[in-house]
């Protein structure tokens, strides 16, 4: 008896997978037609799309693997009607995103930029021009206390910073609970956004919000590109109210060129920072890993749809 087929949407490491799937399944990194109508597995990039043609064109599907935590490209309605498990990989990259804001927050801060043109450009004697901040009994305000919001805090007060945290979904711990998201952004040097994206956070970085921020504010983006109106941002920074922005993620992606990406305080990334060396092997295996599990009728680790249920494979194959 052949292998059951699992297939990659979009780019996916063969060698990556192929620790947790062997034994238990065919992985084809490039599939036509008729490996995705086999398939009953699949390995999904975030950037990937899967709609409801998508599942059309997989009638045997009983497992996708999302690399990542998003599911917005994900019918996560059909899918679950479908009996489809969507696995998620939430633990993977958390370090590595929270890596990625002190990053962008520390650029920011210490003007790294501006103060390379200044040498790039044999203006050393305009250094004392640039304003260097410091992390260090500054506050930062976390947008989003997940597993990345939480990783971003403990990296936060390792570099000496006061945090505040405030998540739509689940309160924060006391000591750091900031229920009023105008307070934070009131209150925060810099602001870091990590929450989900759905009709109630779009654009939850608007002018209304930005009107209540700290002027000289930093904001970093690692979450999702929705959650942020460019042009208000790019109005915030021209009138000093943010002094530096950072962004890894998009609305589109790729982006549609904006002016915002002009501004010279403005650090961009293409949605990278959860995918480091060490975290993309990591999300790749906790992907396949998950797809092996639903295959031989475990439960996963983490999943999108929570409410699914596994099937004893013995069941599947006498139908």
């Amino acid at each position: 008896m052949s292998s059951p087929t699992v297939v990659a949407l979009g780019n996916v490491d063969p060698v990556l997978v192929a620790g947790p799937l062997r034994g238990s399944a065919a992985f084809v990194a490039h599939p036509g037609p008729d490996d995705l109508a086999a398939a009953v597995g699949a390995i999904v990039r975030a950037d990937a799309v899967v709609d409801q043609d998508t599942l059309d064109r997989m009638p045997n599907l009983r497992v996708l693997a999302r690399t990542g935590v998003g599911v917005d490209l994900v019918d996560m309605a059909e899918a679950s009607t479908r009996g489809i498990a969507v696995v998620i990989t939430p633990d993977s990259g958390s370090q590595a995103v929270a890596e990625g804001v002190l990053g962008m927050a520390l650029h920011l801060v210490k003007r790294f930029g501006p103060l390379t043109r200044l040498v790039r450009d044999g203006q050393w004697a305009r250094r004392a021009d640039v304003a260097v901040g410091d992390l260090c009994g500054a506050t930062i305000g976390i947008v989003g206390y997940g597993r990345i919001g939480r990783r971003v805090a403990a990296l936060a007060e390792a570099f000496g910073m006061r945090v505040l945290a405030h998540d739509p979904f689940a309160a924060p711990p006391d000591a750091v609970n900031c229920p009023d998201l105008d307070e934070l952004a009131a209150s925060s040097d810099v602001i870091t956004l990590h929450v989900p994206l759905t009709d109630d956070t779009r654009q939850l970085v608007d002018r209304r919000f930005l009107a209540s921020v700290k002027p000289g504010a930093v904001l970093v983006n690692c979450g999702r590109g929705g959650l942020v109106d460019l042009d208000a941002v790019l109005d915030a920074l021209v009138e000093g109210r943010l002094s530096g922005v950072g962004l890894d993620v998009y609305d589109p992606e790729p982006p549609v060129h904006h002016p915002l990406f002009d501004h010279p305080d403005v650090l961009l990334t293409p949605h990278l920072m959860g995918l480091s060396t060490r975290a993309t092997a990591a999300t790749f295996a906790d992907a396949a890993r998950g797809v092996a599990d639903v295959l031989a009728g475990r439960r996963p680790a983490a999943l999108a749809n929570p409410e699914w249920a596994a099937t004893d494979p013995s069941e599947e194959r006498s139908r």
